[in-house]
């Protein structure tokens, strides 16, 4: 589900690098207001929830899967499991200025990053 609790605005486009070290945008930033609860995307575990360079961050794994959220001040703590829609914590100003967004990251495995826009839209598939 979307992050933002309702379907929004995309800001920036997923970007992939042409090379996993060089720059690209990894993800995507959703518009959102400074303050808005921000939302799991699906079930899994906070494996992460605290400050990164002086950003805030929560990372929830999802089987193989991992969504990363930022800048958003945690509501919950690592090892807690929370399932599609509970909410993980608020959005602080910070990500696009002057205005406000979410930045929303997916990534399977240790460095495969992937559009997490494709998890909200499954691919549909054709049978014979």
């Amino acid at each position: 589900m979307w992050p933002t609790g309702v379907k929004t605005a995309v800001v920036r486009p997923f970007d992939p690098p042409a090379l996993k070290w060089l720059s690209g945008h990894r993800g995507v930033d959703l518009d959102a207001p400074e303050g808005a609860t921000v939302v799991s995307a699906g079930a899994g575990t906070v494996v992460f929830a605290g400050k990164v360079a002086d950003k805030d961050v929560v990372s929830i794994d999802h089987g193989g899967l991992r969504t990363t959220y930022e800048p958003v001040r945690p509501s919950v703590s690592a090892g807690d499991k929370v399932k599609a829609g509970d909410p993980i914590g608020v959005l602080e100003a910070g990500h696009c200025l002057p205005a406000s967004c979410l930045h929303w990251g997916a990534r399977i495995g240790k460095d495969r990053y992937i559009d997490p826009l494709s998890l909200l839209y499954p691919a549909i598939r054709l049978l014979k």
